[in-house]
């Protein structure tokens, strides 16, 4: 089985490092327009040779893992090399504008539009590790419009993945992703900026950061080259989850103001709910 990986970092890395425990028989052939990047992933095991899209014809899956905006221009040019018998999949956080793009592909059913919910704040080859996906969601749109044996084959993958599958429309997609990824890394990117601001001035702010604030401003590590394309691309949604969140933050700013700290307390305890719906995630 040849599996190319386009873009070789967290997601598409370990996506096929675990493809590789799982298929040993697989060769995972990269294409990354960062160098070193390529090297790297050689270097450590995460794709055994470099390739280019010359190459693609000889593929049984190719995995997308680049930034969202630039997968517009790039999966139809993947689309355009494949064979009939190609698995093509992307794993990026919107899915909207790339399902409009390839609405009348001539191989639009060779393509599968998932986003796994899973990664971590690091990126690059050397973020890429086995076990990633486990017990992970991962939300695949429009299944009805890829074929059926190679939806088969992707889910045999994510099985043994340890993925759990959620079917959703685009739309509905983009718009709950919004509140449950973009809306916490846009909170993250701006508390880290406000202490920064601050930490201008007073140099020891860091030596008071604690664990509670590591957690908090962790997202605000990401990638910004992956994130601002994600944020533009779900502009609409983006700024509806903000205004909602803002709202919250100036309600919450005029209870202080009150000194009305039983109705602070009252809020805390009825977000302490958060609790049940989120047990279980790790």
């Amino acid at each position: 089985m040849n599996v190319f990986v386009i873009g070789i970092g967290l997601i598409g890395g370990s996506m096929v490092l675990d493809i590789k425990k799982h298929y040993p028989e697989a060769t995972i052939y990269g294409i990354d327009n960062n160098e070193q990047h390529l090297e790297k992933a050689i270097e450590i095991g995460v794709v055994d040779k470099k390739a280019t899209f010359n190459d693609i014809e000889n593929a049984d899956i190719v995995i997308v893992s680049i930034p969202v905006d630039v997968q517009l221009h790039v999966i139809p040019k993947v689309l355009d090399a494949v064979n009939d018998n190609t698995l093509v999949l992307d794993v990026g956080s919107t899915k909207e504008d790339i399902c409009l793009a390839l609405k009348e592909h001539p191989k639009r059913r060779n393509y599968l539009a998932t986003h796994p919910i899973a990664g971590t704040e690091f990126s690059g080859p050397t973020a890429a590790h086995n076990g990633l996906f486990e017990k992970k969601t991962n939300i695949i749109c429009e299944v009805e419009k890829t074929a059926f044996k190679l939806q088969e084959k992707a889910l045999e993958i994510f099985s043994k993945l340890g993925m759990r599958i959620r079917y959703m429309d685009p739309k509905s997609h983009d718009k709950h992703i919004a509140y449950m990824s973009h809306l916490s890394h846009i909170s993250s990117f701006m508390l880290g900026k406000t202490v920064i601001e601050k930490e201008k001035n007073e140099r020891d702010i860091f030596d008071m950061a604690g664990s509670g604030f590591a957690s908090t401003v962790r997202l605000a590590k990401s990638s910004p080259a992956m994130w601002a394309p994600i944020f533009e691309q779900n502009k609409t949604n983006v700024i509806e989850t903000l205004d909602e969140y803002i709202n919250n933050l100036q309600q919450f700013k005029e209870l202080m103001k009150q000194n009305d700290f039983t109705e602070i307390y009252n809020e805390m305890e009825s977000t302490n709910h958060i609790k049940q719906i989120l047990n279980g995630i790790k």
